[in-house]
């Protein structure tokens, strides 16, 4: 007999593999070497928590980052970490049929990489592109809209149940971020709508998707778009014909609205593909792309601050290896190579 979704969730397989995915890079972390120093044990509690109806989501820690916009991320402690991945490893199958093939976040063979690949193929072949993005989104996102999404795709009310516990834990975490908008039909009500996603969990970064995807559908089949990529809220919309792109335009702010949703309309204009568009940290030409000024002061100031450490005894060689790595790795993929000579030329270590 095939075991239900949620038997899937809960085996002790699942959790033990969900303990493996949250705990990876970060075993030198306390609260996760606390969690491995009686692994079995605490695998098995929560299990038993998770399938009696008494798991509780914990306390979150928040801080601020600044990449480049000054982000609050809130961080679940990790045997609720371990819930996440547990839980996305039983839905996230369910929903990767139904999304469309150029939403490119948070999911398997997938990434920024290419998303600005695709978004390069569709400026060689289109005359406009049409930038979206959304007005402070993981604090907008509504949760009774959330579940409704959820509920057409999970049959199971345990799995459902504990999605709703999820997102009660979260509730409230970016209040301070959100922009009260009041849409056609509110009532002063709509102010306490439970709303937000925490930045820094693995479920908030799967749910974006389930919260766009039927505006992708829509994108796609009812407006007919040819050329569409999709990076969590950030939008690009190809096509030849200006008019027509203007009223694109109109019909997705419409349909954000039905999601509780606003963009940036100052930036949410149609322009030529041969001037290029920012996209997730390059400029991007149909002919080639260059790494934004930001990103590369970023960068300069952390391997400075990185470069002291280092020399203080504070960071050791293969962090800073790592460090220099992942930068060259993101960058190579603009035209960077005098760029990155001249980054890391006076790099001794």
């Amino acid at each position: 007999m095939q075991p239900t979704l949620w038997q899937q969730l809960t085996s002790f397989l699942n959790l033990r593999m969900a303990f493996e995915q949250a705990a990876r890079g970060k075993r030198s972390h306390a609260a996760v070497a606390s969690f491995e120093f009686d692994l079995e044990e605490n695998l098995l509690r929560l299990r038993d928590e998770l399938r009696s109806a008494s798991y509780q989501p914990g306390e979150y820690v928040n801080f601020w980052i600044h990449d480049p916009k000054r982000r609050l991320i809130s961080a679940a402690p990790f045997r609720d970490r371990v819930v996440h991945h547990a839980l996305c490893n039983v839905i996230q199958p369910l929903w990767e049929r139904r999304f469309v093939y150029d939403s490119y976040a948070n999911r398997v063979g997938k990434g920024t990489h290419k998303a600005l690949d695709r978004a390069t193929q569709y400026l060689r072949r289109f005359r406009y592109v049409l930038p979206l993005d959304v007005r402070k989104f993981f604090p907008s996102v509504d949760h009774a809209i959330l579940l409704q999404q959820l509920q057409q795709g999970i049959r199971d009310e345990d799995v459902l149940d504990l999605c709703a516990r999820i997102l009660r834990g979260g509730e409230g975490v970016l209040a301070t971020e959100y922009e009260m908008v009041y849409f056609p039909g509110d009532d002063l009500l709509a102010a306490i709508r439970p709303r937000g996603l925490p930045i820094g969990n693995l479920t908030s970064q799967f749910w974006a998707n389930v919260y766009l995807n039927g505006l992708d559908h829509f994108i796609k089949r009812r407006l007919g778009v040819g050329g569409y990529v999709r990076y969590v809220d950030d939008m690009l919309l190809f096509g030849d014909d200006l008019r027509q792109m203007h009223m694109w335009r109109q019909a997705v702010i419409r349909r954000l609205a039905d999601l509780r949703l606003t963009v940036h309309e100052g930036s949410a204009q149609p322009r030529p593909c041969a001037i290029g568009i920012p996209f997730l940290g390059f400029q991007v030409f149909p002919s080639h792309r260059r790494l934004k000024r930001r990103k590369v002061v970023q960068f300069r100031r952390r391997l400075r601050t990185g470069l002291k450490a280092y020399w203080a005894g504070e960071r050791s060689l293969q962090q800073m290896q790592a460090s220099i790595q992942g930068w060259i790795h993101h960058a190579q993929h603009g035209d960077t190579w005098g760029l990155r000579m001249a980054m890391l030329r006076s790099v001794v270590l």
